[in-house]
């Protein structure tokens, strides 16, 4: 009869298999409508498909171009890509067609395992708005796991003494599929003392049992042999089997029996390795050997590696640490076994708490290394995810950034942060920025983690060229060479590379009617100003020009500022005497002294000037050489010529110096005059010595011309007049009075060529003229003389014009035939 069941069994298995194989053809098609069945929604900003498991890479998934209203062709210009974290990519953008693909085989129990919904979650990046969408991805399953027991074999012991009703817990097979794929039934090949009755958990399994039908007979039949048939409900369905062999005992009539139908225990991640969490205890109550319990681990399929360790007398440890992130929950299957092998089992549910062991982490989606000074308020520094793999308070992240920094946060959706600017920045004051960003979760004690973002602010041309100073003055020597340096400006420009290269140039302007161009250049690159011609402080003393500096930005900018070019005085001008003035007109100037001069006497005053100044221009008088030493003197800074001691007879009618006039520069420069004194008392004597005036004394002085000898006659003649006017004038006291008051209120209408500056000090001039005019042909002579002159007596230019006509006597004329005889004496006086 068994052997008919089993027959039959075979028989039903490999139809089963058969029909497994047809469905195969249609596999490809239900793929194809569940790939219909996608769902889309829009909630949030969020976008939601579906997919099954299974499928082949690059299998279609959803349009994202379509559901986001993208042109295909548009998203690789867009910057659009996947964003996700830590996790190998699962799919991938056509740029072609702007659909979602898969880019790898996807299991969806690798992935969630035996959770009810296995959604995978990732973000679309569109890099050119920096816009972030949320994508959720459910992946849906496929009837690709068939149910599977943990042992092939199982064998049961039973005692005869067991009634009918007895019931044995069978091993329970594991679907990895969830929904209709996974486990869905039971099914025991028919016999006469057993049945199978499934059992629903709590947990929602399904548990396996085997009743006793009918009383065993151990004489009759020792041994019974069963396959138990595990089905899922997937098209098409999948199944798995079990041996179990029942092997019949005596008098064993009661399994063990947890104290607990369920165990439930919660245990912090950070618990050590090798801490107790719990003990499960079973009692049975045979006696003896049939009362021995031992306990077992069942090991569901596919659990790679043991995190806990069941102990023989039922203390559950820890093996392997725990981590929250990885599995929130475990559950364990314990069965307790006694002597003769009857069984039980209990389920050890272990609940891991999370403990703050993970820090925040940054995943940074873009971050630009360079941003304009100019950039307005709000622009876009970073964007970055924060994410922490704890959960509750320890998963919740606050950002931070240093105070007193131009910068914020700004946060988006699924945690991602903006870092933009809060104002302007200006590269002169900070060059770049190390960004020090700091995430911390809410856990006790908090944990945090720093990211830096290195920003360097680029240049743009917004300062102008800065001189050193406002304003400039240079001094250089007059005639300096052509071409000399005269100064160097400098301008500085905060800015950087072009915006900060200066060229330097001067403004257009005339100076003296020429252009300014052609005085001055300045080299465009170093700022050095050049002279282009060789200066004259005679000419002009000061210069004023504008510099400008110009950067090389775009568009350029600019400033000046003003320099004062300043000559400075060289010693390049000798001399200039201006009285005694060489003659003109073929006349010999005579200066008279009388012999009667007592010492001290003003003869004469030399006056020079020199085109220099300052101390260039400082003239001092000495005399070079006499032709009767120690009779006259000189001052040293009048110039003025005076007897040094009483004019006795035996000195000379004619004396001559010469004088030198010396500037107080370096090196100094001179010049000399030579001068002619007559000494007598009276003209006619002058005109009696005529005769040896003409043949010098002095053999230095032979080169003294007949006009010189003329001349001294003209000035006694000159002085006899004088002498007549005096004794006239003492006569007429009331009418000489009149005539020298009104001199001195006329002395107000001099006209201004009468005066002349030398370094700020005016000098008024003083003329004395004396003329004697003989003249043989009318027989006749008239001596033209001003009113009485005296060497410290200033008279006015209008007294100076009127003229006295005195008779000569005619012997004069007798003797000197038709010779002329004219004598001009001047005396400036400097003040």
């Amino acid at each position: 009869m068994l052997e008919v069941d089993l027959k039959e069994n075979t028989a039903a298995l490999q139809r089963e298999m058969a029909s497994l194989q047809r469905s195969l053809h249609y596999r490809s098609l239900v793929l194809l409508c569940l790939l219909l069945a996608d769902l889309w929604e829009a909630e949030a900003g969020q976008i939601r498909y579906s997919v099954p498991e299974e499928i082949d890479k690059g299998s279609f998934v959803g349009n994202i171009a379509k559901d986001l209203s993208w042109e295909p062709l548009v998203l690789a210009e867009r910057g659009v890509r996947i964003v996700s974290r830590g996790r190998t990519q699962l799919f991938a953008l056509d740029p072609r067609s702007g659909s979602l693909i898969t880019a790898d085989r996807i299991d969806r129990e690798e992935l969630c395992a035996q959770s009810e919904r296995c959604l995978v979650n990732f973000n679309i990046l569109l890099e050119d708005k920096l816009t972030i969408y949320s994508v959720e991805v459910e992946i849906t399953d496929i009837n690709d796991n068939a149910p599977r027991f943990g042992v092939e074999e199982l064998e049961l012991k039973i005692s005869e003494m067991n009634t009918p009703g007895f019931r044995i817990p069978l091993k329970s097979a594991h679907d990895a599929d969830v929904g209709e794929n996974t486990l869905k039934k039971y099914e025991l090949n028919s016999n006469d003392h057993f049945s199978l009755d499934v059992r629903s958990g709590t947990d929602g399994n399904k548990y396996p049992e085997l009743v006793l039908e009918r009383a065993l007979d151990r004489e009759k039949e020792a041994v019974h042999h069963f396959i138990l048939v595990a089905s899922d409900g997937g098209d098409p369905v999948r199944s798995g089997t079990c041996r179990i062999r029942v092997k019949v005992l005596d008098a064993n009539d009661n399994a063990p029996v947890f104290t607990q139908p369920e165990y439930h225990v919660s245990v912090p991640e950070n618990m050590p390795v090798g801490t107790r969490i719990l003990t499960v205890t079973a009692t049975d109550s045979d006696e003896g050997y049939n009362a021995q319990v031992t306990y077992f681990r069942e090991k569901p399929p596919g659990e790679k590696a043991e995190i806990f360790e069941l102990k023989s007398s039922g203390d559950i440890t820890i093996i392997k640490s725990l981590d929250y992130e990885d599995a929130k929950l475990h559950e364990i299957d314990i069965e307790a076994q006694d002597g003769p092998g009857l069984l039980t089992r209990t389920k050890v549910i272990v609940t891991v708490l999370d403990v703050n062991d993970n820090a925040p982490e940054f995943y940074m989606t873009s971050a630009t290394s360079s941003v304009p000074e100019d950039s307005p308020p709000g622009t876009i520094i970073a964007l970055f995810n924060v994410h922490d793999r704890d959960s509750g308070q320890n998963a919740f992240v606050t950002c931070s950034l240093p105070e007193k920094l131009p910068f914020k946060l700004e946060r988006s959706v699924d945690n991602y942060h903006r870092l933009v600017t809060t104002t302007t920045l200006d590269r002169e004051q900070f060059s770049f920025y190390n960004i020090t960003l700091t995430a911390k979760d809410g856990g006790n004690p908090p944990l945090s983690t720093d990211a830096h973002v290195l920003l360097q602010v680029a240049d743009i041309n917004d300062n102008p060229p800065t001189f050193r100073s406002r304003s400039y003055s240079a001094y250089i020597l007059e005639n300096n060479p052509r071409g000399t340096s005269i100064f160097s400006v400098l301008a500085d420009d905060p800015d950087s590379d072009d915006n900060a290269r200066v060229t330097y140039s001067l403004a257009e302007d005339t100076f003296q009617g020429a252009p300014l161009s052609s005085y001055i250049s300045i080299n465009s690159d170093t700022g050095v100003l050049y002279a282009l011609r060789s200066f004259d402080y005679e000419e002009f003393q000061d210069m004023q020009l504008w510099v400008i500096a110009l950067d090389s930005g775009n568009p350029p900018l600019s400033s000046n500022v003003s320099l004062n070019l300043f000559l400075v005085d060289q010693n390049d001008n000798v001399p200039e005497i201006l009285y005694p003035t060489l003659p003109t007109d073929g006349s010999t100037g005579v200066e008279l002294a009388p012999r009667s001069a007592e010492p001290g006497y003003l003869v004469t005053k030399v006056v020079a000037v020199d085109r220099d100044s300052g101390q260039n221009a400082w003239l001092s008088y000495r005399l070079l050489k006499a032709s009767e030493p120690g009779l006259f003197s000189v001052g040293l800074h009048t110039g003025e010529v005076r007897t040094a001691r009483a004019l006795i007879d035996r000195d000379a009618l004619k004396q001559s110096l010469v004088m030198a006039v010396q500037d107080h520069g370096q090196p100094p420069l001179s010049a000399t005059v030579t001068l002619t004194i007559a000494v007598a008392d009276s003209i006619p004597e002058v005109l009696a010595d005529l005769g040896s005036i003409e043949t010098p004394a002095d053999p230095d002085n032979s080169d003294i011309t007949l006009y010189l000898v003329v001349a001294v006659a003209a000035v006694s003649c000159v002085f006899l007049a004088f002498v007549i006017v005096l004794l006239t004038l003492r006569l007429h006291r009331w009418h000489s009075s009149r005539q020298l008051q009104t001199a001195g209120d006329k002395l107000a209408g001099v006209p201004t060529s009468h005066f002349m500056g030398v370094d700020g000090v005016h000098a008024f001039l003083q003329t004395y003229s004396h003329e004697v005019s003989l003249t043989a042909d009318s027989r006749q002579s008239h001596l033209i003389f001003p009113q009485p002159n005296y060497a410290d007596t200033l008279i006015s230019q209008e007294s100076c014009e009127k003229k006295d006509f005195l008779s000569a006597p005619q012997s004069l004329l007798d003797e000197k035939g038709d010779k002329t005889f004219q004598v001009n004496i001047f005396s400036e006086l400097a003040y």
